[in-house]
């Protein structure tokens, strides 16, 4: 269950595409130097439509990632905030798992796993 939903903390970056019982597919969109505020995700599927550099933060913890455009990854149930740290729009799809496969947030869990 999403408490910190990224379409009400952050409206100006995700928008609902579609949606049913099972998943939800949201759009995100920024640019060089955005940030978020803090956010939760379910168990998702990132897939990236544009090159991007990023800084994940989740209390003291920081991840940097870099991801290509057309890549596909797993990103695990977890709370975080993020920047685009790069010189390149973010334009990324997230298909988000609903019901039990929606997973528990995990201490840790920060960032997509490649």
């Amino acid at each position: 269950m999403v408490t910190d939903d990224p379409t009400l903390t952050n409206p100006d970056r995700y928008r609902t595409l579609w949606e049913n019982e099972f998943v939800r597919v949201l759009e995100y969109v920024d640019q060089p130097g955005d940030r978020t505020t803090p956010h939760d995700h379910p168990n998702s599927v990132m897939v990236t439509l544009s090159a991007f550099s990023r800084t994940l933060s989740a209390g003291d913890r920081v991840f940097e990632t870099e991801l290509p455009s057309g890549h596909a990854v797993w990103i695990p149930a977890q709370r975080h905030s993020g920047e685009n740290t790069g010189d390149t729009p973010t334009h990324t799809i997230l298909i988000e798992l609903k019901g039990a496969a929606a997973g528990e947030m995990i201490s840790g869990a920060l960032g997509p796993v490649t």
